[in-house]
């Protein structure tokens, strides 16, 4: 887990602990659920600890984000936190690999809530990207009500969501920085598109990164291209009010010489909190 307190960083808005509608849960098990799993997402499942959690990803063999996923180990099964729009989707790939497998997988009627502090439910644990964004945990379903600013949160942390940022097969783990809080572990074996994510990090070709950045005003809608000049240098994902993500070239961001902007609107990026990697700042960057 990262947490690192970077001076440009945004402050992360408060959030009510509830219930997170767009989720669901998916249960995994069987005599070989820990070791099927372990072969197929991005982290060490084979090394995880009862009551303890992952966030990782199941990747197209071309090494691109297919599903993001929390997976929390529950005595011998496993149970994992998705995107609820794409649960039976995800239920399928995951038999679709089981073959001959002792392992069960189902929906499980569990839904998903967060909370900024350490909650009472038992399927509980701190969120494994960022400690600033609270706890997550497992609960029966129409027992909380909705959790409010949740996303304004999760957007000024910089962490991107399932549904609203990460188009399938459209990112690889580390433009979505999985690199930089735990995502991916690079001292596992092979799982699926392992070799795509391992030259990225030795060759360091990250050249985009998701970023928050802070707006003059109401961002435009999603896919709008963030410009410096008349060159692009990015584009727009998510946002909450004046606060939005977006995927950056660094390269372009680093050679950028004037305002940058959306539309009409200026825009200034910052460095997220778990970030080891520079993100360029300078004069007439952002309002």
């Amino acid at each position: 887990m990262s947490d690192g307190n970077e001076a440009t960083a945004m402050a992360i808005p408060p959030f009510t602990a509830g219930l997170l509608p767009e989720r669901a849960v998916l249960r995994v098990a069987g005599p070989e659920a820990r070791i099927f799993l372990h072969g197929l997402l991005t982290v060490d499942v084979a090394g995880l600890a009862a009551g303890r959690a992952a966030y990782g990803a199941l990747l197209t063999p071309q090494g691109k984000i297919l599903f993001d996923l929390f997976i929390l180990a529950h005595g011998e099964e496993f149970l994992i936190d998705c995107a609820a729009a794409r649960r039976d989707e995800l239920l399928r790939k995951l038999s679709f690999y089981r073959l001959r497998a002792k392992v069960e997988i189902a929906a499980s009627p569990l839904a998903v809530a967060v909370s900024p502090e350490e909650p009472s439910q038992p399927l509980r644990y701190p969120d494994p990207r960022l400690a600033r964004l609270g706890w997550r945990a497992l609960v029966e379903a129409g027992t909380m009500a909705a959790a409010t600013s949740y996303s304004a949160a999760r957007i000024a942390a910089g962490l991107a969501d399932s549904d609203a940022d990460l188009a399938p097969g459209e990112f690889f783990p580390h433009e979505a920085n999985f690199d930089q809080f735990g995502g991916v572990s690079f001292g596992k074996g092979c799982y699926v598109g392992q070799e795509v994510v391992a030259r990225m990090e030795h060759r360091s070709t990250a050249r985009s990164r998701i970023l928050p950045v802070e707006l003059s005003g109401v961002a435009p809608p999603p896919g709008a291209a963030i410009l410096s000049g008349d060159r692009q240098i990015g584009t727009l994902l998510s946002a909450a009010g004046d606060r939005a993500l977006a995927l950056i070239r660094l390269d372009r961001l680093a050679e950028a010489k004037g305002p940058l902007l959306t539309g009409n609107v200026s825009l200034a990026v910052r460095k997220p909190p778990f970030a080891r990697y520079e993100v360029a700042e300078g004069e007439g960057k952002g309002p």
